[in-house]
């Protein structure tokens, strides 16, 4: 009896770690660090589960600080893809990207990463 008590407290266990799972940045495009050569027009965003954009955020700043971003919008084929349209032409220098997403399973998580355009 305290054997199968033991196991199905375990199994219990590892089964309520997908529920608490929070979508993390797997990878962005300018890459996490990255220095390019050429300003993006836009940012995408990769993560970890599928993301609700109406409840989620990003902002970016450079040298001259808040650059103008346009709505989010899902990648069409994955909703864990984060497309973030980028206003104007960005010029050379270190950029910050602050986001806040929430997943579908309305949890939320906030990051941030750099990336620079060189001269």
């Amino acid at each position: 009896m305290f054997r199968r008590f033991i196991l199905a407290a375990l199994l219990a266990g590892l089964g309520g770690g997908q529920a608490l799972a929070h979508a993390r940045l797997l990878h962005a495009n300018p890459k996490v660090g990255s220095t390019v050569m050429v300003a993006p027009a836009e940012l995408q965003l990769v993560f970890s589960e599928a993301i609700d954009p109406a409840a989620s955020k990003v902002s970016v700043a450079g040298p001259a600080g808040p650059v103008a971003t346009g709505a989010l919008s899902l990648d069409p084929r994955d909703r864990k893809t984060v497309h973030v349209p980028l206003a104007g032409r960005l010029a050379p220098g270190r950029y910050t990207v602050r986001w806040g997403m929430t997943s579908v399973d309305t949890h939320h998580t906030d990051g941030d990463f750099t990336f620079k355009i060189a001269p």
